[in-house]
């Protein structure tokens, strides 16, 4: 059997061009990297509650969140943190005071998710 018979083999490229979307450096592998990074739950509302306001203590975001638990919380900020999509701030004072906002990194996803819950409204 031969490869040309695979799915990925269809994309209407040049062959030599197929590099771009296929393979370890291509389109697929940098897309499912961002999926990865926003996929869960509560990761789209935390990113979109930041998106408008710049800076929030973990008992704001809980708050705007009915529904989410202190763990799940926590969870999500520290995988959006791992990921260079939030910032964490903390202030060193007791009683402890942390703060959550964008990176650079992550303003810049907003374009994308914007674009995203445009296609979805344009296709319901």
């Amino acid at each position: 059997m031969t490869g040309e018979t695979s799915t990925h083999f269809k994309v209407p490229i040049p062959h030599e061009e197929r590099g771009v979307c296929l393979g370890p450096d291509g389109a697929v592998a940098h897309v499912a990297r961002v999926v990865r990074m926003i996929q869960a739950r509560w990761k789209l509302p935390i990113l979109f509650r930041l998106y408008a306001d710049p800076s929030m203590r973990t008992s704001q975001l809980r708050r705007d969140m009915p529904g989410i638990t202190q763990k799940m919380l926590t969870q999500h900020l520290r995988e959006l943190e791992r990921d260079r999509l939030v910032e964490r701030t903390n202030f060193g004072e007791k009683p402890l005071r942390v703060e959550y906002r964008l990176s650079e990194m992550g303003r810049q996803l907003l374009p994308v998710l914007i674009a995203a819950r445009g296609f979805s409204a344009d296709h319901p």
